[in-house]
């Protein structure tokens, strides 16, 4: 199979209240760590593009690249929809998959892509996904704990989100020319009636969003 990944960098972090991205994770950058988990799989993996600003291209070290795989950049736009039409814009004519993987995850294991991407050859579509385990419930408008919600087949949806180049292509042409908001790909895809398989990911790979999350993965990495 040749994969593509798009690693959507673009976000300009207003939660956090600092740049998440280019924060230090035991001597990496957030970023760095999140590409260098693709480098990693260079017995598939084609190319990698970064869909982020020139200043956050310019921090990353591709020293350790296997030459084999190509790298790209690309502009962000102003939301997840528009910088992930930048990053297929880039991509190669001969692939086959598209992995979009979220920058500010940077826990994500070799094996888990592999996974992935061999669900998504075989069917078309996969994301990467963990079952909820906590207690959910519904708030009420003034804030207090309202109905429970069944967790029973409740999913988080995690990146890489991996499918066929012309399946992902259909599924963002519809999206924008609906001008439908999609907050991720498998979204996309349902938009357009496209099932998506579900592979279970029992490794961390929280996206770092709070100052909590960064200490967590500092906890992971150590």
């Amino acid at each position: 199979m040749r994969v593509s990944v798009i690693i959507v960098a673009a976000g300009s972090s207003q939660r956090m209240g600092f740049d998440k991205l280019m924060a230090d994770l035991s001597g990496q950058t957030v970023l760095q760590r999140s590409v260098n988990a693709f480098l990693s799989c260079a017995a598939f993996v084609d190319e990698i593009i970064v869909v982020t600003d020139r200043a956050r291209w310019e921090t990353l070290d591709w020293s350790s690249a296997p030459p084999a795989i190509s790298r790209h950049h690309a502009e962000g736009g102003a939301e997840r929809v528009d910088s992930v039409a930048a990053g297929l814009q880039c991509v190669s004519e001969e692939i086959d998959l598209v992995a979009v993987h979220d920058g500010a995850r940077p826990l994500i294991h070799a094996e888990a892509i592999e996974d992935g991407c061999r669900v998504a050859l075989d069917c078309g579509a996969a994301v990467l996904a963990q079952p909820i385990v906590d207690t959910l419930k519904r708030a009420t408008r003034d804030g207090k704990v309202g109905e429970a919600v069944e967790r029973e087949d409740l999913w988080g949806m995690q990146t890489p989100q991996i499918f066929g180049k012309q399946i992902l292509l259909d599924a963002y042409g519809h999206v924008r020319e609906k001008n439908l908001k999609v907050t991720d790909e498998v979204s996309a895809l349902q938009a357009i009636d496209r099932s998506v398989a579900i592979v279970a990911n029992e490794r961390p790979n929280l996206k770092i969003t709070t100052p909590a999350d960064l200490q967590i993965a500092r906890a992971l990495v150590t």
